[in-house]
């Protein structure tokens, strides 16, 4: 594959946002399209002939990737900066079983992620539930880990709030109130309630102003502000939020919460070297969350679980086909 070069500005700590429209010059400059290749929903620079909907490692080992260092990136959903330490332990454990340094980028924002990925810049990433799929058609990802318990358990639901002062006391009475969703690409926060909430007789955007507050924790602080009416956010979040002591859960009121979604998806690059991807799967799959400060933040987690892009993403691919989504760089924000 082609390489490509990606104006990202590096600051300590962080890789900046980078605007949408470097996104589409750096797809629409990708190498030639590769022909007679399957590739679904996949971009052009990739194929898919295994049919499992995710990008295959390219037939030319000169192509595989196989760096010194190794740059991971946590999901931009909440203020990624506070995850630096938090994350440490298992970055320990994971440049000791690939032998390589790595590095923890606290990303901006869920398009500079993906363009980071699609770059070469990123080999191993947290994609928060909504925008997995934009990764895995844009930058090649592959999805293999989610964070889980011992027993196989994983997810987290969308929540409804409002202020437990508030007039709202069901999901009808939305109507004609200022809801905050978090942003476009979110499942808990636009994507599902989009689809969901119909169903129980409120159309958003119809029946209530949506307004897109940029995070799961703005839109929980605005709820209780009462600057927004109500909203949909993810139910790990609030839980860590409250952890924190960032609200306190008697301001609210659930109204609403649904079956359970897949959580953050734990991804590597598809052009990384076949050995290196077994050293990363080993490191993941081997590491103990109990003692450490990961081990305290995600709360009832004991363990990365294998999962696969095809089978545990389809309710949230079938979400985002109800709303008519395209894997496209300026529908990634």
């Amino acid at each position: 594959m082609t390489s490509h070069p990606v104006f990202l500005k590096r600051i300590p700590g962080a890789l900046s946002y980078v605007s949408l429209c470097s996104l589409t010059l750096l797809l629409s400059s990708a190498a030639m399209a590769q022909e007679d290749c399957p590739r679904g929903d996949l971009d052009d620079i990739y194929c898919d002939r295994d049919g499992d909907l995710v990008a295959d490692q390219p037939a030319d080992e000169s192509q595989w990737v196989d760096p010194d260092t190794l740059i991971f990136a946590y999901t931009p959903v909440e203020d990624p900066a506070i995850y630096a330490d938090i994350w440490q332990p298992f970055i320990d454990h994971l440049e000791e079983v690939t032998e390589r340094d790595v590095r923890f980028f606290a990303v901006q924002s869920n398009s500079a992620q993906v363009e980071a990925m699609r770059s070469g810049r990123l080999h191993i990433a947290g994609f928060s539930t909504g925008p997995t799929p934009f990764a895995v058609n844009l930058a090649g990802a592959v999805p293999f880990a989610l964070m889980g318990s011992d027993d196989g358990q994983f997810g987290y639901t969308l929540q409804l709030y409002t202020h437990v002062d508030s007039d709202i006391h069901e999901i009808e009475d939305l109507k004609g109130k200022r809801v905050a969703h978090t942003s476009p690409t979110s499942n808990s926060g636009n994507q599902a309630p989009r689809a969901l909430f119909p169903e129980e007789g409120i159309v958003p955007d119809e029946d209530y102003e949506v307004i897109y507050s940029g995070s799961h924790d703005q839109s929980m602080l605005g709820v209780v502000a009462r600057d927004y009416d109500a909203a949909p956010v993810a139910s790990e979040v609030v839980e860590r939020m409250a952890d924190r002591d960032l609200y306190d859960p008697d301001d609210v009121r659930l109204l609403y919460e649904s079956d359970r979604f897949p959580t953050t998806s734990y991804t590597y690059a598809h052009d990384l070297h076949p050995d290196l991807v077994d050293k990363i799967e080993e490191a993941f799959f081997s590491f103990e969350f109990a003692g450490t400060e990961l081990g305290e933040e995600f709360d009832g987690v004991e363990k990365f679980i294998p999962i696969n892009y095809q089978e545990h993403w389809k309710v949230i691919r079938t979400i985002q086909e109800a709303n008519g989504v395209e894997y496209t760089p300026d529908n990634l924000e």
